[in-house]
């Protein structure tokens, strides 16, 4: 059997990196627990539905994700949005959210609806337009969201269109 790697109430880590002696930053030394009854509303939203966030720059002091959830209303669609550079990972949690974006590879372009359960997972890449529709007319829909970057980025637009790579 190995020798561990620490010692139980030591408080050292040692794969921490060597700060020369000075404190670090209490953020960026420790795990953080964000409770369920704890996430933060005060964030990029869109009309039609609500999103928290759980690890962010702010609430963690994470330097490359966001992660939090959303919340779709009964009856309810988003307004059309990107999500700028950040790269999107979906988690359903509960509902059946749609996921609607324009497909414009072929001769006509045309609206995509990607229908979901509980369990199903959707990538968003950077600065593709789309929205989320809940159709259901009893149960709200709730899905956890990871990002590539440190904030939620929400470009909330006027209409579903592809952008344009001069766009971008």
């Amino acid at each position: 059997m190995s020798e561990p790697l620490t010692t139980p109430g030591e408080g050292f880590h040692p794969h921490l990196p060597d700060t020369g002696g000075q404190p670090a930053a209490p953020l960026r030394t420790r795990l953080h627990h964000i409770r369920a009854d704890d996430l933060d509303g005060d964030t990029a939203q869109s009309g039609g539905m609500r999103r928290f966030a759980a690890v962010s720059g702010r609430k963690a002091g994470s330097e490359k994700l966001w992660m939090g959830q959303t919340h779709v209303a009964p009856s309810t669609s988003s307004s059309d949005h990107h999500h700028g550079e950040s790269e999107t990972a979906i988690y359903v949690v509960s509902g059946h959210p749609e996921f609607v974006f324009l497909d414009d590879s072929g001769e006509q372009a045309g609206e995509v609806r990607l229908r979901t359960s509980p369990g199903d997972y959707i990538f968003v890449p950077p600065f593709v337009p789309h929205r989320e529709e809940n159709p259901d007319a009893a149960e709200e829909a709730v899905v956890v969201i990871a990002r590539s970057t440190q904030e939620a980025i929400v470009v909330n637009l006027p209409q579903l269109y592809a952008l344009r790579t001069d766009e971008v």
